[in-house]
Parts: C-alpha cells; structure tokens; sequence
C-alpha cells in the first residue's frame, strides 16, 4: 500500500483526534477519508468529518459511549457533548466495507465488511475524495488522487461508467465538487456523465434538489448549469430553463433568455446573495418563452405576463424537487412580483407598503436584490442606478417604526379607566403629551412612568393640553421630517 507523509495546512481539530485515537487504542485501524482529507490537503476546512476503520459496527458502538447507527452502511455516528461547532457534533465512523451491484444505481444490493483500507477507497466516487489521512500526517494515495489535486480536476476512480452505474447522482455530484472547489472535470468523466445522463432521473428528488442547492450556492453557479446543460443533466432537473435557449430578447436586453437568467445568478453568486435571493434569480424569466410575441407596433418582442406564468412553472419546479412549503412559497412570490414598479415618479408609498405586504417584510429585501441581478443579468454595467436606490428609500420609509401614539406603552382605553372620563378629545391629547415626552426621551416610555404622568396631566386645564399636545404634533412632524431626510441621504436620492 502506497504510503507518504504530508503536512497539513489546516489543523484536525482535537475531537477528531480522539475519536481516531480511541479506535487506535483499542486494536482498530483509523482512517480519515473522503471530502474532509481533500479539502485538508488543500487548506479548506472541512464541513465534515468522516473516519473508516477495520472494526465493524458492534465493535464501534461498544468503544464509544454516545453513538447511535440507523443504517444499513455500517456508519455510527459517535456524539460529541458539548461541542458548539456544528461540523464536530458528531463524527461519522464507517467500516471498511465491499459492496455488490446496483440494479437501481442509487444503493448497493448487498454490503459487506472488509478488513482491507484498499477495499473501501476502490469503492469511492473521485481520486480526489479517494484519499486516507492516518493521523497526524500519513497519507494513503492508491488512484494518484494528489495529483488531480494538484492538477484541480475531478476525476472518477477507476472506469467512470461503473461508478454512475453505481449511483447516478454522483455525475451531478461531480459538476457540484467542480464548481465548488473551481476545479475542471476530467475528459473521461465528462464523456461518462454526458452517455448516462438519463440515468438522474431514476433518483429521489430529494437527492436531487440536495445536490442541486449545492450548485446554485458555489461561488460559480453558472458554470454549474452550462457544464449540466452541455452534459445531459439539467433536463433531468429543470428542463425549463433550457427552454429560454435561443430565445432572443427585446432591444433593453443583450442576451437571450439562458444567457441572460445564468448572468442573473452569477451576479447572485458575486454578491454572496441567499439561496432564495439565486433561486428567484434563476427562475425570475423562466416564463418568458411561453409568453414571447412579435409586436408589430413596436416591431420588438414583448413578454407580457411572464411574470404569472413564471411564478406557476416556479411552483411546480419547486414541488417537483421536494423543495419545503416555505422556501417554495418565497420563491414563488419572489418570482410573480420580480416586475414591482417602473417609475420612481409615479409610484406611491401605498403602492410600497402593498407590495411589502405581498411579499413580506422577510423577503421585500430580497426581491430587491433580485431587482438589481436581473439588471445586471440585462448587461448593463451599473448595479444601483437612481431608480433602485429611490425604490430602496422608499422601502425604508415605509418599514421603519411610524412616529405615533401607537408606540406609546399606555392606550386611550387605559387612560379612561385610570382617569375615570368619557372618550372625548382630552384622550388625544394626552396621548401627544405623552408622545413629545418619549420623542425627547424615550427611556420614559414605560407603563409605570406613563401611568403616573397621565394622572398629573389630567389635572390640567383642556387649553394647558392643546397647547401642550400642539407642540407635541409639531415636534413629531419635524422628526418625521429628520428621519425621512436621513433614509434618503442614506440611499443618495431626493
């Protein structure tokens, strides 16, 4: 078994060590293996942390205090108390193990354990995740995984057919390992993947949108979907988005449909954008070639209504990859309000705080950096133009605390009970009384202070109260006006 020493650029962390030790300790062999070692030998940290060795299950479980196994592949996960980092809570052991065919290429028929390291990394899916690090610094190296390290390339162990036969989902898995990491796919493997693409359909959705997300969330997510387009893949996930291929635009555009929704989210992916934020960016146009008509008045193609008919195609891709209700329903109304607004000039506040309302608070921010990828997307060079940064202010202004008795912690109900009197107007101004109060310090806003300021106020004269809830009125009106001022100053617009 070919063997070398290497120094690492990123430190195991103290309670993987353990782990390997206590199998050590006990007559086992340890191993770490796959993405872990890869990424350690590049000096990326890990997300995971996986271990194999020669002890089977029962023997694993019996050495470790807090572990539990609920699978057929013989991993245990043995738990970490107390640990804060989510990646180290619990730590992945697995026997070497021989696997049999796979008739339904998503999981082996049979399984089998072995007491030979070379067993377990023949069966693994790239050289590069191929490659065991015994602890601290020996490295197992048999498919010169290393190398393609060195050489940033995804590369399948042994013959690429055999290894998709085994699990179909491992072609999109290598495109997600290729743009995660920045690295090429190896001419063999693409030909592979390219020869069995229609395979992907055979796996669960859920394996699908797993690897899928992965993609859309790598610093390259448009490279990601050309190389499944080109490769067979993307039909198995989102034909849709294939549908906007060649599908020219109207003259605001310099890109067809594809050109233009992969610039969107690679503008999504720059800015380190939310998943919600990219997957809206993705499926903002994808109802454009059904709603694209020649108009002879403006001897342009329009898109009208693509919107709608983008929000139902995004709902039923949505469903298709079992994405959860939630994120569906945020996409979805990402995607049908994507066309919010047109002129700063004649958009209203109303028309904000209803279009706040359609969307939600949680997500109005989000479709406004969907706004400025689909700009972007366009190939227009300037990313906050005048009109974005007013439609910014205006959302500001529309979602920040009103200035109102409302804020105040004390009602009028409450002022009638403590004061014994009818509804009438001294209610309100007693309100604005109390309101100029907690404007000029709001640590007076309380329930105690105001209980016992409405009592002494009660005691004055009703022209003491006009005056004082006038005043009140106006300095509102003028911190209205400060605060308005600032929010606009904030976004560079009038």
């Amino acid at each position: 078994m070919k063997e070398s020493k290497k120094t690492l650029d990123v430190e195991v962390p103290s309670e993987v060590l353990r782990v390997a030790k206590t199998l050590e300790s006990n007559g086992f062999e340890a191993y770490l293996v796959g993405g872990c070692v890869r990424d350690l030998l590049i000096g990326r940290k890990p997300n995971d942390w996986d271990i194999t060795t020669n002890a089977i299950p029962e023997k694993i479980t019996a050495i470790f205090p807090n572990t539990f196994y609920e699978n057929e592949y013989g991993t245990v996960g043995v738990v970490n108390e107390g640990v804060e980092d989510e990646t180290l809570k619990v730590i992945e052991v697995t026997p070497y193990r021989l696997e049999g065919g796979y008739s339904d290429k998503r999981r082996p028929d049979s399984v089998e354990w072995s007491s030979k390291l070379e067993d377990d990394l023949r069966r693994r899916d790239f050289t590069i995740n191929a490659i065991a690090l015994k602890l601290p610094s020996t490295i197992v190296d048999l498919f010169e995984g290393e190398e393609d390290l060195k050489n940033r390339t995804v590369r399948s162990v042994g013959e690429p057919e055999a290894r998709f036969n085994e699990d179909a989902l491992r072609m999109l898995r290598a495109i997600r390992i290729a743009v995660e990491l920045d690295f090429t796919l190896d001419p063999k493997t693409q030909n592979a993947i390219a020869f069995n693409a229609k395979h992907l359909k055979e796996m669960a959705p859920e394996r699908i949108r797993d690897e899928f997300i992965r993609i859309v969330m790598s610093p390259r997510p448009h490279i990601g979907l050309i190389l499944s387009h080109k490769l067979g893949l993307l039909g198995h996930i989102v034909p849709e988005l294939e549908e906007g291929i060649g599908v020219a635009q109207n003259k605001a555009h310099s890109y067809d449909v594809f050109e233009h929704i992969l610039r969107t989210v690679e503008h999504a992916a720059k800015k380190e954008f939310t998943l919600e934020t990219r997957l809206a960016a993705l499926f903002h146009d994808i109802g454009k070639p059904a709603t694209r008509r020649w108009s002879e008045e403006k001897k342009d193609w329009t898109f009208y209504g693509h919107d709608v008919v983008g929000a139902k195609m995004a709902a039923k891709i949505m469903a298709r990859l079992a994405f959860p209700k939630k994120t569906a329903e945020n996409i979805v109304a990402l995607v049908r309000w994507h066309m919010f607004f047109s002129d700063t000039e004649q958009i209203t506040h109303s028309a904000v705080r209803r279009m706040v309302a359609r969307v939600g608070t949680e997500n109005i921010w989000h479709l406004m950096d969907v706004r400025t990828c689909d700009r972007i997307g366009t190939g227009r060079p300037k990313e906050s133009p005048y009109r974005l940064r007013k439609y910014h202010a205006m959302i500001d202004e529309v979602m920040r605390d009103p200035l109102s008795v409302g804020m105040l912690k004390i009602s009028g109900g409450r002022i009638m009970e403590l004061c014994g009197i009818e509804p009438g107007p001294k209610i309100g101004h007693i309100l604005h009384a109390l309101l100029e109060e907690v404007l000029d310090e709001p640590g007076k806003n309380t329930k105690e202070y105001l209980e016992k300021r409405v009592l002494e106020l009660n005691q004055l004269s009703e022209k003491e109260l006009v005056a004082i809830g006038t005043k009140a009125k106006q300095a509102k009106e003028k911190q209205e006006e400060k605060t308005l001022k600032e929010i606009r100053k904030k976004h560079w617009v009038s």
